[in-house]
């Protein structure tokens, strides 16, 4: 746990996957064909108090939905990449944007499709629920399953590690 806590305190980004992570990855459809997504209140307050602390947030998705822009926007997250199932490109845009360095990055993921990103970051994370392959290559994995608060318990250790936590709860006990 140490060394994650260690690359946790250099964070600057969060990157998140979101069927499977920011969702429980199920997809639901109506006989139109029109998609629904469920996102959990609790990931999308941990993403905002994160923000808040300086940590910035992104969305790379391998699927494109109206409902994910949506809800990235209402969280007030700038960087959203969807569609894109080769997900180098966009890490790399959106790190280069940040100025930053792949070690000042994190990673969630599920799935397949977000190894090559994983393998790169500083912090890969894996939803508990994801693929046993997945899990492999993560330096950590979540106690919550992905789109059940498990966004919101990796936000919240950032924050812990980085010694913001204790702020922004007190904040809510004035």
């Amino acid at each position: 746990m140490q060394d994650i806590t260690e690359k946790a305190k250099k964070l600057k980004l969060l990157i998140l996957d979101v069927d499977g992570v920011l969702t429980d990855g199920r997809l639901f459809f109506d006989d139109n064909g029109k998609e629904y997504k469920t996102f959990h209140a609790r990931d999308g307050h941990g993403i905002k108090l994160l923000r808040q602390t300086g940590v910035e947030v992104a969305v790379i998705s391998g699927r494109k939905s109206n409902s994910v822009a949506l809800r990235m926007k209402s969280l007030g997250v700038e960087y959203v990449y969807q569609g894109h199932e080769n997900k180098i490109a966009a890490f790399n845009e959106i790190i280069q944007s940040l100025s930053i360095s792949p070690e000042q990055a994190a990673h969630v993921g599920d799935d397949l499709l977000d190894l090559p990103v994983m393998t790169r970051v500083g912090l890969s994370i894996a939803v508990n629920d994801a693929n046993d392959s997945v899990k492999e290559y993560a330096d950590w994995c979540t106690k919550t399953a992905g789109g059940l608060g498990a966004v919101r318990e990796v936000c919240d250790f950032i924050m812990q590690a980085q010694g913001t936590f204790d702020g922004v709860l007190k904040s809510y006990m004035q």
